[in-house]
């Protein structure tokens, strides 16, 4: 089979363009969480991770970045960074060996709410005739592609919170067959918008302070916007170039729980995790590190913790877990990829991020959580878990570069 590798990472986050610092602040336990406001109001949460300070015109020409949505132009910053890092011009990346495929669980959400806002609020009669190729959910995929001559398969993937790896995980699938030798793939999402935060917040389902998973007194998740993006390329295309390996691409599972829209099943999670280990040809003893999905939520945390029961039996309270959601915030379509890039990195030094604004042990929550300080270890395998509303489960394993 063919074997793939991460060779290149880029991110934008709440702590600023780049990989590193977010990586930075996953590793030290720093929040990205502050406080928000909107110019038309969103009700009672007035806090997520965003980026502040974000000049467009530092990245792009004016003319270029006005036909990109906030969402496009994280993506295609963050695709910058990891095209730079593995060392892939455009003379490499031109033509049908390289497909573009990004998650996201929304689009353009800035650009359709300041629509909307014209066309309702403001009785505008004309809408900006971008609007359509701004919004559409393709966008960032077909501005990456674009910007790199790529020919090969380019598509969007939206579900929800699992995008992003289901985006990664098909892009290793299609390297792993042979049908292309690189993708540039990950997830980018900007949905903090005024109209979409009081959606969340509708839902009763947004922490009014910290967002502190899998901690007795948890009471929600903290909204995020970023972007991650990384290269995969096969084991052969790697070689001829010369390119070195961040990690092994080892495994992919997916499932879907078919049963409710909101409420997660362990069992069906849990399967995606033993899907993902038997791609890459582990058993749950080889795995050093979870980074779970650890929303914060009272229910998905729990259910998270019997899917890992499922698939660790006793070793479920000893292997390190942890969420870094409380860092970058729940970036919806983006999440899995800034959660793989953290997790690639921790590989590579050998230190596991903490979960931060944990309290004390939730019975029901019986796992090794790395309580608010990172600790050094050996990481020669991970998984990272994305579930999302909607039951779709999508779970990447990782080897360490050179195991």
């Amino acid at each position: 089979m063919i074997r793939v590798f991460v060779t290149g990472m880029g991110a934008v986050s709440a702590h600023g363009v780049g990989v590193a610092p977010l990586w930075d602040a996953a590793r030290e336990g720093r929040s990205g969480s502050m406080p928000i406001e909107f110019e038309r109001g969103i009700g009672a949460v007035q806090h997520a991770a965003v980026l502040r300070g974000f000049d467009p015109e530092t990245h792009f020409a004016k003319e270029d970045y006005d036909r990109l949505d906030r969402f496009s132009q994280f993506a295609v910053v963050a695709a910058r960074e990891a095209l730079d890092e593995a060392g892939l011009d455009h003379a490499a990346t031109a033509g049908p060996r390289t497909a573009v495929i990004v998650g996201t669980g929304i689009g353009g959400s800035t650009t359709f709410e300041e629509g909307c806002h014209d066309f309702f609020a403001l009785s505008k009669r004309r809408t900006n005739p971008l609007t359509v190729p701004k919004v559409m959910a393709n966008a960032a995929a077909c501005q990456i592609g674009m910007r790199i001559g790529a020919n090969g398969p380019s598509f969007a993937v939206s579900s929800a919170c699992a995008s992003a790896n289901q985006a990664m995980g098909i892009a290793a699938s299609l390297v792993r067959c042979g049908v292309v030798d690189r993708a540039i793939t990950g997830g980018s999402e900007t949905m903090v918008t005024s109209a979409v935060m009081r959606a969340w917040e509708s839902m009763r389902v947004l922490t009014p302070d910290v967002n502190r998973p899998f901690s007795k007194g948890r009471n929600g998740m903290l909204i995020g916007e970023g972007a991650g993006i990384v290269v995969l390329e096969s084991e052969a295309s790697l070689a001829a170039r010369g390119g070195t390996a961040l990690a092994e691409f080892a495994g992919y599972g997916t499932t879907s729980d078919a049963a409710d829209l909101l409420r997660p099943d362990a069992a069906s999670a849990g399967r995606a995790m033993m899907l993902a280990l038997e791609e890459a040809g582990l058993d749950a003893a080889d795995i050093d590190y979870v980074s779970a999905h650890g929303t914060g939520t009272v229910l998905n945390d729990t259910t998270e913790t019997e899917a890992l029961r499922i698939v660790f039996g006793e070793r479920a309270g000893s292997v390190p877990v942890s969420s870094t959601k409380p860092i970058h915030g729940h970036c919806l379509g983006a999440s899995g990829a800034l959660e793989l890039i953290v997790t690639v990195r921790a590989m590579a030094e050998g230190r596991l991020p903490p979960t931060i604004n944990w309290l004390e042990a939730d019975p029901k929550c019986a796992l090794d959580v790395i309580p608010n300080v990172g600790r050094p270890a050996e990481i020669r395998a991970a998984v990272s878990n994305s579930f999302a509303f909607g039951g779709i489960n999508a779970v990447i394993a990782l080897k360490r570069a050179g195991n």
